[in-house]
């Protein structure tokens, strides 16, 4: 499959990554953290295409609620079809949420549009491409196509093929529509009773949204043979039209480090939104997905989730010692202001260029963290500041920026999971405890710093240390809490922070504050 660049300006965007993991697994169990990494992924890729390039995406989004997974857990368990199917659309919209994935434009369920699903195949049969059987099955003619059908039939090295039907007339033949068996839901239609078969619901409801083309259809690699290929097949030969979809984006399987098979249920290797919740945040699962290409295979372990948070704390380190130097919080020798504005225009230009060719995020991460190194070599605190001028429009500048293009990418710094957590539980105080705290903190820390006068009694107050060790074992003991406070030379700054990760971390900044 050939790159991409994001050259023109696409008016449709057919989103429906969701086709194979909705249709077999969201409606009738648990989605797991593989095929959320694929929403995840595209969620990304519509932000910049809407929020980074100007582009209208619209997206829609097929519920398959009645498939032979579907009709068989309901037997199981004794309740309708709808039921199942009810449960886990609601349960995967919890966990879209919970991931700042973008709700789509509309849902469209398959039982509702069951009457466009039949007149489709009917404008099929009518344009010589499909047929019907005398059990009341219908099949799309491979062989009516020649050698159109086949683009992605070597996009995986595991491509499944229905099972051969005795009522085919080629093996490879799929179903557009299955007759109904005893005591399965059922719709009526030309053939007899039946249901739609797997991949025609795509085609019928994308048609009936967007009409004869669409711009982009984007899915997990799984689903790029058969799937996505039969797609193609029959909404051309319904459409009668030489290319359905100008691009097709795949994203890459997500794989448990050390294992070359990707996270499946079958293979009982998987982890569920709400176990991954418990350790880790979605802001860390976007970062997680942005350092890797959406079309590559990822593997995920403790260590890559560990990368992506490190990430993800050094610019919004940055971010807040670069606001503490605006707010003259933070004293450093004077800054090379004109070089720090070439840099901001450099990551600019180079992160357009990355998410221009093939929505390279990771390329375009690197180029923010560069940017960051460059200003965090002139965010060498000192204990006393000499004078001269300071230059905080630069900074300004780099941290509107930042933030800005992680909101692109669904990632909010000033709403981060911890504030909410504060806000929600405290009523929007802790912020304000956080900075009285800290200032009187600094005012005991400043009186015990104060040095004695006189040629014979250098140094610091001796009966005052203790008030700095109170000082400095507050400090220490308020990070693991999630308040991590930052000794500027004279002055002090806080932050809050996830508690198990300041932790780890409080050590090494005061080794740099100090």
């Amino acid at each position: 499959m050939a790159r991409i660049c994001v050259c023109e300006r696409y008016s449709r965007l057919c989103m429906s990554n969701r086709a194979h993991a909705v249709k077999s697994v969201t409606s009738h169990e648990s989605l797991h953290l593989s095929r959320h990494s694929s929403y995840v992924r595209f969620d990304i890729l519509q932000r910049i295409l809407s929020r980074l390039f100007g582009i209208s995406v619209i997206h829609a989004m097929v519920i398959t609620d009645i498939d032979d997974k579907i009709i068989r857990r309901s037997r199981e368990e004794n309740v309708s079809t709808t039921t199942i199917a009810t449960m886990y659309e609601e349960e995967f919209k919890r966990d879209m949420l919970s991931l700042k994935v973008i709700p789509p434009a509309v849902y469209l369920r398959v039982t509702e549009n069951v009457h466009h699903i039949v007149a489709f195949i009917e404008g099929i049969i009518n344009n010589g491409h499909a047929y019907a059987t005398e059990e009341g099955d219908v099949y799309f003619d491979i062989q009516s196509i020649g050698h159109r059908y086949g683009k992605f039939v070597e996009a995986v090295e595991d491509s499944q093929l229905e099972p051969v039907k005795s009522n085919k007339r080629y093996w490879r033949d799929f179903a557009l529509w299955k007759q109904s068996k005893p005591q399965e839901p059922y719709w009526d239609s030309p053939w007899g009773r039946g249901r739609p078969g797997w991949h025609i619901e795509c085609s019928t409801i994308a048609s009936s949204v967007f009409g004869r083309q669409l711009d982009v259809h984007s899915g997990g690699i799984d689903l790029a043979f058969p799937h996505h290929e039969n797609e193609v097949a029959q909404s051309e030969a319904y459409h009668q039209c030489g290319q359905w979809a100008n691009y097709f984006l795949h994203s890459g399987h997500l794989h448990l480090k050390g294992s070359a098979e990707k996270m499946s249920k079958s293979l009982k290797n998987v982890i569920s939104i709400k176990d991954f919740l418990q350790s880790y945040s979605a802001n860390e699962f976007r970062m997680f997905c942005l350092l890797t290409r959406y079309r590559s295979a990822v593997d995920y372990s403790d260590g890559s989730m560990l990368e992506a948070r490190t990430s993800l704390r050094t610019i919004s380190t940055f971010t807040h010692d670069a606001t503490a130097y605006m707010k003259g919080q933070l004293q450093c020798l004077p800054v090379q202001e004109a070089f720090l504005w070439e840099r901001l225009a450099e990551t600019k230009a180079a992160v357009v260029k990355a998410l221009a060719d093939d929505f390279d995020t990771s390329r375009a991460v690197g180029a923010v963290i560069v940017l960051i190194y460059h200003g965090n070599c002139q965010l060498q605190p000192v204990a006393k500041s000499e004078g001269g001028t300071r230059s905080p429009a630069v900074f300004g500048a780099m941290v509107s920026y930042i933030r800005d293009l992680l909101d692109v990418f669904g990632i909010d710094l000033l709403h981060s999971k911890v504030k909410e957590a504060a806000v929600d539980s405290s009523g929007g105080r802790l912020e304000a405890v956080a900075e009285q705290l800290t200032h009187f903190r600094s005012e005991v820390r400043a009186f015990a710093l104060t040095h004695q006068e006189g040629p014979n009694k250098p140094g610091l107050f001796p009966e005052r240390l203790p008030l700095l060790k109170a000082c400095d074992n507050l400090r220490n003991e308020l990070a693991p809490l999630g308040v991590l406070i930052k000794d500027r030379g004279a002055s002090s700054t806080w932050e809050l922070t996830q508690s198990k990760l300041s932790h780890r971390v409080h050590d090494e900044d005061q080794e740099k504050s100090s």
